[in-house]
């Protein structure tokens, strides 16, 4: 299996051809026999449709693994190596995450020449959302529910866990910009210790735009955030970084490579704003297909039912929800106007996902969204 026709989820609906060519049979023998529990390599099963690295199962000699390959501008051995030592600390605390590899030497990061490499196992439970396009919704409120109680059992999971905040990485849920008492400077600082994302705001009028986002959606919202523990979190939870039981409930979390510090509530919001919202239906600032507020109202009270919410956690989570998702765009725009020099879809992070995911909440659309789950948690 080369991996030819291999093609990947893009920024909207159609698959698209992948940015990083895809792993093939030669790569993945020769780079498998540097860990040398995994049994060597027998045979290339799938090729993942996820964008932002090549990643492909590989039957071996220790049964079935996940063989992910990054460009080290996006994922260096250190980047990784931070990521890893959250998961491990998991999976030190009890949460279900798939086990990872050691290569010669010790270590769970593979340089092999231009790449930078990982092998996992596959982790209990069925994938069954591996082929959905990343943000889109649970296939039902039970598993919205689930996702809701898992999410809650992993931030209990990562207590105790305090390292540094990650470096200047693309792609990357850090918090630095909403738990800053001034944002608009914090995105200054973030900006310009981002280069590709300086030059490519260059000539806009971005300070105008956040200033104008965060007086009208965040005006007053810091000493709330600023009483909020810090705490390592996911950052990227949506139903196709989740494995399931036959019963309905999260078996296993994958993909930790966004994760980051921020705070339990900023996960929360980060959880919803990439689950209960189809923004992949957006057409002229309108949602296509209405915001899914009973999936939205059962992830937050599966998250209750573990780790309860007061109402003053809830209200705070509905102020997050419109701003939860700027930094990540900009963590997009230096990805794709600095790696990958694509810029029409630096445009489609900037205009279409910070500013625009943040105007939609000011529209009658997102105002009623917020209005409908304020009442529909507030039995919590």
């Amino acid at each position: 299996m080369n991996g030819s026709g291999h093609l990947v989820h893009g920024m909207g609906t159609a698959l698209e051809t992948p940015v990083w060519p895809a792993i093939t049979d030669a790569e993945a023998a020769r780079v498998v026999q540097h860990f040398p529990d995994a049994g060597g390599f027998q045979a290339l099963q799938w090729h993942s449709p996820r964008p932002f690295s090549a990643a492909a199962l590989v039957e071996c000699g220790a049964g079935r693994l996940f063989l992910k390959r990054h460009h080290p501008r996006l994922r260096s051995m250190a980047a990784l190596n931070e990521e890893h030592g959250f998961v491990r600390h998991l999976q030190a605390q009890g949460l279900s995450v798939p086990p990872m590899y050691r290569a010669h030497g010790g270590g769970t990061v593979l340089a092999d020449g231009p790449w930078v490499y990982e092998l996992h196992g596959q982790g209990q439970g069925t994938d069954l959302y591996r082929d959905r396009l990343s943000w889109t919704g649970f296939l039902n409120d039970r598993h919205s529910f689930a996702a809701g109680a898992a999410l809650a059992r992993l931030h209990h999971a990562a207590l105790g866990y305090d390292a540094p905040d990650r470096g200047p990485y693309p792609l990357v849920a850090s918090a630095q910009i909403l738990t800053a008492a001034d944002p608009v400077l914090a995105a200054d600082r973030y900006i310009y210790a981002r280069p590709a994302v300086a030059a490519y705001l260059q000539g806009r009028n971005w300070r105008a735009s956040l200033t104008k986002i965060w007086a009208e959606l965040g005006d007053g919202l810091y000493p709330a955030i600023a009483q909020q523990p810090r705490l390592w979190t996911h950052g990227d939870w949506h139903p196709s970084n989740l494995l399931w039981a036959a019963d309905g409930t999260v078996s296993t979390v994958l993909d930790f490579g966004v994760a980051a510090p921020s705070f339990a509530l900023h996960d929360l919001a980060m959880a919803l704003e990439r689950s209960v919202i189809p923004w992949l239906g957006m057409d002229d600032g309108q949602l296509t297909e209405a915001a899914d507020v009973d999936a939205a109202a059962a992830l937050l009270a599966g998250y209750h039912s573990i780790q309860p919410l007061s109402t003053a956690d809830i209200a705070l989570v509905l102020r997050l929800l419109p701003l939860v998702h700027v930094e990540f765009a900009l963590s997009e725009v230096d990805y794709f106007a600095g790696i990958v020099r694509d810029a029409a879809a630096a445009d489609l992070a900037w205009d279409g996902y910070a500013l625009g995911h943040a105007h939609w909440f000011l529209s009658d659309q997102g105002q009623h969204f917020l209005r409908s789950l304020a009442e529909g948690t507030s039995a919590l």
